[in-house]
């Protein structure tokens, strides 16, 4: 990230605020991510992009000199570990380099199946 007076509020301004050579690679995985999830809400946390659908984090992600990094927390990369082994991977996160083309499927994949995670955190929440 550039250096500025102020963290970034919104998610255009943490995708300009990025290194340019990620700014692509993030405004893919923004496109990929609201179009799998177009109820999630988008905003900036923990410095990162990031959606949340129900009121429950969804996924974030981040931009890098080297890589993206994307966060779709334990039981998002767990559920898609296979898929995932190609790439650095840590208990909630996966770093996709800047040298290979994003796998957007995968990505739509893993937004779908944190949507229904949070659905059905919900639905128990309501039923309760």
């Amino acid at each position: 990230m550039k250096k500025t007076t102020k963290p970034p509020a919104t998610v255009d301004e943490y995708i300009e605020a990025a290194p340019k050579v990620a700014q692509s690679y993030l405004k893919q995985m923004r496109k990929a991510i609201k179009s799998s999830a177009p109820k999630s809400d988008e905003l900036v946390s923990y410095g990162m992009a990031a959606y949340k659908y129900l009121g429950k984090p969804l996924v974030y992600f981040a931009g890098y000199e080297q890589h993206i990094g994307f966060y779709a927390t334990p039981t998002g990369h767990e559920a898609f570990k296979k898929d995932l082994s190609v790439y650095k991977t840590g208990k909630g996160s996966v770093q996709f380099p800047l040298d290979e083309k994003l796998p957007l499927k995968l990505i739509e994949r893993i937004v779908k199946f944190r949507l229904k995670e949070n659905e059905a955190t919900a639905a128990v929440k309501r039923n309760k």
